[in-house]
């Protein structure tokens, strides 16, 4: 029998060895914990609002989608809009009412709240801009609606062009090769014609923009002897248009100038004798801006070419 080997009186006593043992429990006891159930919740509440936020965008039109926006991230004048007698979310109020406080002009109140003012007083010539862009667009939708809602104007849809230029927005009513706006020579406005004109008319009576009447024709020339030429036929077609404007229920103050240009500013420079260069423009002005300055200078076309013919 093996006895423990002996020590010297000096050495010191053997000290026990011990040993540690991990044990690692590999159940499945980590699968029963709850985290994993929270995230995964918190996945499923942003799909399904992902999913909803679709839904919501495919079944809204443009003008809602719009509506949604502002009522989310109201601007100053959309709130002035809305306070001033808004139907509702997706409302707004007429194109025509440019201000619907019971404030009048001597009475301040929530006019001077929301709408910014310049260092003198008056309203800043940005949130005017910003106003008049606003009227615009609520102006294009409404001329647009009135003309597909008329039966014998639909056709002429094609015929009504919107531009905003630095003068304003401008609304072009132009001929097409197989539409006048005029019979050929004169100033007399054909029946359709003159149903359009009164269309802008009725819409844009009561916006306090000013208006600017200009006539264009194309670059085919009279015949030989003719007392009329393309400068007074397009200032006799501006003048035809603004009375019929009139008659509308445009009042005559808020015409700044009627104006002809003959062929000088083609809608289709490439082609001086396209038929849509012969058109009528009504601009609706920037509001505090002078426009004969913002339309700035017009560079002189050169001359057209040659052709056969001529407008007898």
């Amino acid at each position: 029998m093996a006895t423990a080997a002996k020590h010297g009186r000096n050495e010191p006593e053997p000290q026990p060895i011990i040993i540690v043992k991990k044990v690692v429990d590999d159940g499945h006891g980590a699968h029963h914990g709850g985290a994993w159930k929270i995230a995964y919740a918190d996945f499923v509440t942003a799909m399904m609002a992902f999913f909803l936020l679709l839904w919501l965008l495919g079944a809204t039109d443009e003008d809602q989608k719009k509506g949604l926006a502002d009522y989310f991230t109201p601007t100053l004048i959309e709130y002035r809009q809305n306070s001033a007698g808004s139907d509702g979310l997706l409302g707004g109020d007429s194109i025509v009412a440019s201000d619907n406080y019971p404030h009048k002009a001597t009475q301040t109140g929530s006019r001077a709240i929301t709408i910014p003012r310049d260092v003198t007083g008056g309203i800043d010539e940005g949130a005017q801009r910003a106003q008049d862009i606003e009227r615009f667009e609520r102006l294009r939708r409404e001329l647009t609606q009135r003309i597909e809602r008329d039966p014998n104007l639909r056709g002429l849809r094609e015929h009504v062009r919107f531009s905003q230029t630095d003068e304003g927005l401008r609304i072009d009513l132009m001929d097409e090769a197989d539409f006048s706006m005029f019979r050929v020579g004169t100033d007399q406005l054909l029946p359709e014609a003159r149903r359009l004109v009164q269309e802008v008319g009725l819409v844009v009576q009561d916006v306090p923009n000013s208006i600017v009447v200009r006539g264009h024709t194309d670059s085919l020339p009279y015949s030989a002897g003719q007392t009329m030429n393309n400068w007074m036929l397009s200032t006799a077609r501006a003048e035809s248009t603004r009375a019929t404007l009139q008659q509308s229920g445009v009042p005559i103050q808020r015409i700044s100038r009627i104006e002809g240009v003959a062929d000088r500013e083609p809608y289709v420079p490439q082609d001086r004798y396209d038929p849509r260069n012969r058109r009528i423009s009504v601009t609706l002005a920037w509001r505090g801006s002078n426009p004969r300055i913002a339309r700035g200078e017009v560079s002189q076309p050169p001359a057209p070419p040659a052709r056969p013919g001529a407008r007898s």
